[in-house]
């Protein structure tokens, strides 16, 4: 059964508007805290002035499991400019009053574990979070902490890969919250030159299966691929490494211009 949360969330409904105005749903990904969490909060309130439909907000892990280079490093950078998930949440909340768009905090396992679900959970919600994905978290522990992330008004975002069996892919779909991730592509995040012509075929056996949107993430590099994506009757795009080294190859202190301006390009793509 998908959780109440993702009915009735800011992050479907934002979808469900989306899909009334036929656009696709752009989701910038970024990393908290690269360079540092000044700069991140800059950026988050520029995407949101570029069009950002959400925005998924990484928090830096040391072993980062799904992370491609691009992402790695990011991630590195943020833990060495001091960035902790606490502070990370600290920033978020912080913004509470000029974010209007929904945050869906990436995270792994271990972090969250080590705080608890319980307190993960309330914590995400009072800063504002709208949701959470956890790439490396089992679907059984999965389904522990989505009524408790479902208690806090938070969706769990789970995701599907393009190995994940059939009744699997089936069982994931039917837990996820808000909407239903999809990997494009077999290992880790990162751009790539072109996306794998199966995606196509993957998002139409999702959405048949698929009680909430579908959105499809890693190798989504610029605005051809967003067209791609919506092309093939997905409900969002997430772009992540092709936005973090902007980020990283901008100038110091032109960071949130120039992921705004990115994010403009993608944003005249996905409409």
């Amino acid at each position: 059964m998908t959780t109440t949360a993702g009915r009735n969330s800011v992050i479907g409904q934002r979808f469900e508007q989306l899909s009334r105005e036929g656009k696709l749903a752009l989701m910038p990904f970024l990393m908290a805290g690269d360079p540092d969490l000044d700069k991140t909060a800059q950026i988050l309130l520029g995407l949101q002035r570029a069009g950002a439909d959400m925005v998924e907000l990484g928090m830096p892990y040391s072993d980062p499991l799904a992370d491609g280079p691009v992402i790695q490093a990011a991630a590195s950078r943020a833990l060495a400019s001091g960035t902790t998930p606490g502070s990370v949440l600290s920033m978020l909340g912080s913004l509470k009053d000029q974010l209007t768009i929904p945050v869906i905090l990436f995270t792994y396992s271990n972090p969250l574990l080590n705080v608890g679900m319980e307190m993960f959970c309330q914590q995400a919600a009072e800063a504002g979070a709208a949701g959470l994905v956890v790439p490396d978290l089992p679907l059984e522990e999965a389904e522990r902490l989505a009524p408790i992330a479902a208690a806090h008004g938070l969706d769990l975002v789970l995701l599907v890969a393009p190995t994940t069996p059939s009744d699997r892919m089936v069982r994931i779909a039917e837990r996820s919250s808000g909407f239903t991730y999809l990997v494009s592509v077999t290992g880790v995040t990162g751009e790539r030159v072109a996306m794998e012509s199966r995606v196509e075929g993957l998002v139409k056996r999702l959405k048949q299966v698929s009680p909430v949107p579908v959105a499809v993430g890693f190798g989504i590099s610029g605005a051809d691929q967003v067209r791609q994506v919506r092309g093939w009757g997905a409900d969002g795009a997430i772009v992540g490494s092709a936005l973090v080294k902007r980020i990283a190859a901008a100038s110091p202190g032109s960071e949130a211009q120039d992921a705004e301006q990115f994010c403009r390009e993608l944003r005249a793509a996905a409409n």
